[in-house]
């Protein structure tokens, strides 16, 4: 991190330069919709997704250097889908699998947005320092790593951005909200902390996107997220990003999007095709004597998913006494306990992460080879989602379910929900 980002680790740095040069689109106007007149149908939009340099998008210099910085030089199919379109001004709905470049897809158009779009004249002059772009992201850690991606990509620009979350404390957070950083991604129950204490303004943003789209419309999420939106002027761009895209998910969104393009990259609510899945079958009671037999040779990292926080820390108590090293992740888990998993895990000092379903989103780790749900997953996309840890950009995966017998007719329903083909081990039964 630099000093144009701010989360609950660095300063905020407050100097900064109004951005120059010219619109790629303009925003529109969004009125409020009845849901229940929408078909859920989606046209998917006409895209080329053939990998381009991201030097033949005519990006400014300034980004294009944070780019290269990265290591990236030709888009990945999401990216060459979504970029000019949303560089255009368009509203999307974007689905795309997991591990496929979502994030730059939408950072990219976003700093390029910032640098060449002036702020708004009042009375003949620039409006004051306000924040005008929004991410909102379900979990923290997914919110950190949109931030880190952004300070990357903007590390040679003036724009500023901060990370809002909870779980820290507030102060770091209230002082780059008061600043008006650029950029603000945030988790809607501490954003909604932060505008009840008039912390956040809101009233400028002009470009929201929603990661996780179909986690932020659940009904969890969707009041929070919609009273946020409330807070907005009625003039933005919308860019709605999902791995999986239910019906009612795509109702919700048709009520804060206008005339979106619908991108869809691969199947729709579907893992990569790099990812090999298997099942095995035991009673549930053999299930831990299993793993540690097939833990002390692990062939690489593996992220394993409990239903309960209880039960994660249980399993992990369990691992950990038979000698494999692991550690737990959930939210009732402090932001440092979980920043220290994660950093373990990905560090290599950890060879398992035993997580609730807070990791299935929003964890981006490169090289985990084995993602194995101990507990079957309660829902197709929630399989989707899990699994999806494994085997990113491209890579290798396997994903394993231990079921019981008893749950075996289960697991068949979300093979042919999901629309994956089982490899099945039954010689546990």
């Amino acid at each position: 991190m630099n000093s144009n980002t701010t989360n609950s680790r660095h300063p905020q740095r407050h100097s900064r330069r109004p951005p120059r040069g010219r619109s790629h689109g303009g925003p529109k106007t969004h009125a409020s919709r009845p849901a229940a007149s929408q078909s859920p149908a989606l046209e998917p939009t006409p895209c080329d997704t053939e990998p381009v340099s991201f030097a033949s998008l005519n990006l400014d210099p300034r980004l294009l250097e944070g780019i290269r910085d990265l290591g990236f030089s030709d888009t990945r199919p999401v990216q060459s889908a979504v970029i000019p379109l949303a560089l255009a001004g368009h509203d999307l709905i974007a689905c795309a699998q997991t591990g496929t470049g979502k994030t730059v897809a939408f950072v990219v158009p976003m700093v390029q947005w910032l640098l060449t779009t002036p702020r708004a004249l009042v009375d003949g002059e620039a409006a004051a320092v306000q924040s005008r772009v929004l991410v909102l992201a379900p979990t923290r850690e997914l919110a950190v790593q949109i931030e880190d991606e952004i300070h990357g990509l903007s590390y040679h620009t003036p724009i500023t951005s901060a990370a809002v979350y909870g779980g820290v404390e507030m102060g770091m957070q209230e002082r780059a909200l008061r600043a008006g950083v650029d950029i603000i991604v945030a988790t809607p129950g501490r954003l909604i902390d932060h505008m009840r204490q008039q912390n956040a303004d809101l009233s400028a943003i002009q470009l929201l996107v929603l990661d996780e789209a179909d986690r932020m419309m659940d009904m969890g999420f969707w009041p929070d997220v919609r009273r946020i939106i409330s807070a907005m002027a009625a003039v933005r761009q919308t860019l709605l990003f999902s791995a999986t895209m239910p019906d009612d998910v795509v109702r919700f969104a048709l009520e804060i999007v206008r005339d979106a393009k619908y991108v869809q990259v691969g199947q729709r609510s579907a893992p990569a095709k790099a990812i090999t899945h298997r099942a095995a079958v035991m009673p549930a009671g053999k299930k831990i004597d299993w793993l540690i037999d097939h833990l002390r040779k692990p062939e690489g990292p593996v992220l394993i998913f409990s239903r309960t926080k209880i039960g994660a820390d249980r399993l992990a108590r369990r691992l950990s006494a038979a000698g494999v090293r692991c550690i737990a992740l959930h939210a009732d888990r402090t932001m440092d306990q979980r920043r220290q998993a994660v950093e373990g895990f990905r560090g290599g000092k950890y060879t398992v992460l035993v997580a609730t379903d807070i990791a299935a989103r929003g964890l981006d780790i490169d090289g985990i080879h084995t993602v194995i749900n101990y507990e079957m997953p309660d829902s197709p996309d929630a399989y989707v989602h899990r699994v999806g840890r494994t085997g990113r950009a491209d890579e290798v995966g396997q994903a394993l379910t231990l079921v019981a017998p008893e749950e075996r007719s289960a697991l068949a329903l979300l093979e042919k929900s999901v629309g994956v083909r089982l490899e099945w081990d039954e010689r546990h039964d």
